[in-house]
């Protein structure tokens, strides 16, 4: 009587098993992906396994301790990719990209944001990983660590071709056009899975880092068509306000719209700004239109009215391209031009970017005394910054135009106990939490650097902006945000948080609050007009948002975009009313304008196109 074969599994086969398990309990636990049917469940199932196949189905070709090394150091490797995005996830709401990768002199200054997200516990992800290290160890006929023979390797990965088209075929009968619409990273993941969205984010890289050289004029032509027949007359009213005046703007870190006017514990977040507004132009429905590169991104569309980048930061990307800066066009009016920003030169990689826009002078790090008593979280506090930046203001030519960037407001939103005006909040978010304490503490920064102004006689004559950089609490506290606002966060709601402050103080003027739906993309039109320069020739994408021809839309960088009427996000049209669905033809018109918008600046970007431009002679 013969015995019974001992069947065994192949080691190979555990490690997909294993890993394809573990990506999929990532998916659901750790990024919030919206699932809307059954279908969809099954291909954030399935997509994990094509890749794995492919890359860990290498094995199948060794034996023995090369296989075993082979699979140990690849489950390793994809559990850090893996974990990389659940990192960058917990803050940005969004997924890893090869840009991000290239911005290596911002690791400096991420100590204090990464400790916040990293932890011991995180060990978790990798326990697959160090289960196959273990079974690599252990003497079990159970396991096989054997090559394939031709056939099965062959039937193996013809199975895994079959599975990528067929994961493929029915993510485009879900999401017709799904890699020809690549700004949402999540509807990538969700239907191509995370490691496929790599590989195809490694494709895009290939793709545009071409398109410099195969580049043209007459894409720029085809541009400078639609951006002159975009062009809105600025508002004869507010033209040439500031001329021959200062011009003071202030970028806020992280701080959004709905701190403004509102108290936690009973008491006001920003007592100062509520009063500020009341003496200016204050804009309720002003959007910031940021991406991966954040407050780079801010001070990119703010100096050019061009989209960021729906990957990466242009500050890292494309420092070399030609522009037509803000600054640049200031100076050619005689404005002395500077940027302030008590932190390192190269973050951000600020000094390569602010020479080619032309600023005079950066006053970075070295131009301010930071010391422990005066720093906290990423460096120097707000009141210190401003404190120390007046004396910059005093020495510089008349008129100037001074950018500042705070940074006390910036995740994970430290402050010292004696910094605290208000309290925390109390919620299940402590990054929410303690937002609300940074904030106030800004705000009372800006009412010392007012009054600092008014002393050394600079107030009255400076045009005074204030404005959001981007978003401060991400999508991973909607149910912190929910206990705050007493309210269910749709993705009706978290587009209407994407609105930040936009405060214009102009001396004399009374204060008024503009209700046009406006964006940072029409911040240098608006400053321009408001200096008395002409920008009918310049290639841009924003409208001065004093003109009475405003039309009332702003296009985000995922692809959103609100009206006066309607609101568009992850392919939802709301009714702007009743915050609820409506019907899809009320934003049909508006869909393609936004498609548009973000191409046409991408082209310019990625093809360097504004090198082609030739200003018409008068």
């Amino acid at each position: 009587m013969g015995t019974k074969k001992n069947m065994s599994v192949s080691f190979v086969l555990i490690a997909i098993v294993l890993l394809w398990l573990k990506t999929y309990t990532v998916y659901k636990f750790n990024f919030d992906i919206d699932i809307e049917n059954k279908m969809q469940e099954f291909i954030l199932f399935i997509n994990p396994l094509s890749f794995l196949m492919f890359v860990m189905g290498l094995g199948i070709f060794m034996a023995g301790r090369k296989q075993k090394i082979f699979v140990v150091a690849t489950s390793f490797i994809t559990s850090f990719i893996l974990y990389a995005n659940v990192v960058y996830y917990k803050e940005f709401s969004d997924f890893i990209t090869i840009p991000l990768l290239t911005q290596t002199s911002n690791m400096g200054d991420l100590k204090s944001s990464v400790g916040e997200l990293v932890g011991w516990t995180d060990i978790i992800y990798f326990a697959d990983a160090l289960l196959i290290l273990a079974l690599a160890f252990v003497k079990t006929p159970k396991i096989t660590f054997k090559k394939y023979k031709s056939v099965y390797a062959a039937a193996f990965y013809f199975s895994a071709f079959g599975l990528a088209f067929f994961n493929l075929g029915l993510s485009e009968s879900e999401r017709p056009e799904l890699l020809t619409r690549t700004f949402d990273r999540e509807i990538l993941v969700k239907n191509i899975g995370t490691y496929n969205h790599h590989i195809y984010d490694a494709y895009l890289q290939t793709k545009t880092t071409a398109q410099r050289a195969m580049a043209d004029g007459n894409q720029l032509t085809e541009i400078e068509n639609y951006t002159r027949a975009q062009y809105k007359e600025p508002s004869k009213e507010m033209f040439g306000a500031a001329k021959g005046k200062n011009l003071i703007v202030i970028s806020m870190e992280s701080t959004q719209n709905f701190v403004i006017g509102q108290k936690v514990n009973g008491q006001e977040i920003t007592p100062f700004l509520n009063e500020f507004i009341k003496d200016s132009y204050y804009f309720d429905n002003f959007y910031h239109q940021t991406a991966q590169g954040k407050t780079s991104d801010s001070e990119f569309l703010l100096e050019n009215s061009l989209y960021p980048l729906g990957r990466g930061a242009v500050f890292f990307t494309h420092s070399g391209n030609e522009y037509m800066s803000l600054a640049e066009r200031l100076k050619e009016n005689s404005y002395y031009t500077a940027k302030l920003h008590a932190n390192n030169k190269s973050f951000w990689n600020r000094d390569v970017m602010y020479n080619n826009f032309g600023y005079d002078r950066f006053y970075s790090l070295p131009d301010y005394e930071v010391n422990e008593e005066n720093s906290v979280g990423w460096g120097m506090k707000d009141m210190d910054f401003f404190d120390q930046s007046v004396e910059h203001l005093k020495a510089m030519p008349k008129p100037f135009f001074a950018k500042f960037i705070t940074l006390t407001n910036h995740f994970p939103f430290e402050l010292d106990e004696e910094d605290k005006f208000i309290d925390e909040f109390d919620s299940n978010s402590g990054t929410l939490n303690r937002y609300f304490p940074t904030v106030r503490y800004t705000d009372e920064a800006l009412k010392l650097f007012i009054e600092d102004l008014k002393a050394e006689g600079l107030y009255e004559d400076s045009i005074i902006v204030i404005y959001g950089d981007h978003y401060g609490i991400s999508e991973n506290h909607n149910k912190a945000m929910e206990q705050y606002l007493g309210k269910e966060i749709t993705p009706f709601v978290s587009t209407q948080l994407q609105r930040v402050p936009m405060i214009i103080h102009i001396p004399g003027h009374e204060g008024k609050t503009i209700s046009t739906v406006t964006g940072q993309i029409d911040l240098r039109p608006t400053l321009l007009n408001l200096a008395g320069i002409d920008t009918k020739q310049d290639i841009q994408f924003g409208a001065d948002m004093f003109s009475e021809e405003q039309d009332n839309f702003v296009a985000l960088r995922d692809g959103s975009f609100i009206t006066e009427d309607v609101v568009y996000t992850k392919g939802v049209c709301y009714d702007k009313a009743t915050g609820e669905p409506t019907d899809g033809a009320s934003c049909e018109p508006y869909i393609e304008h936004a498609k548009n918008e973000l191409s046409y600046s991408d082209q310019i970007i990625y093809g360097d196109l504004l090198r082609f431009y030739e200003k018409d002679e008068e």
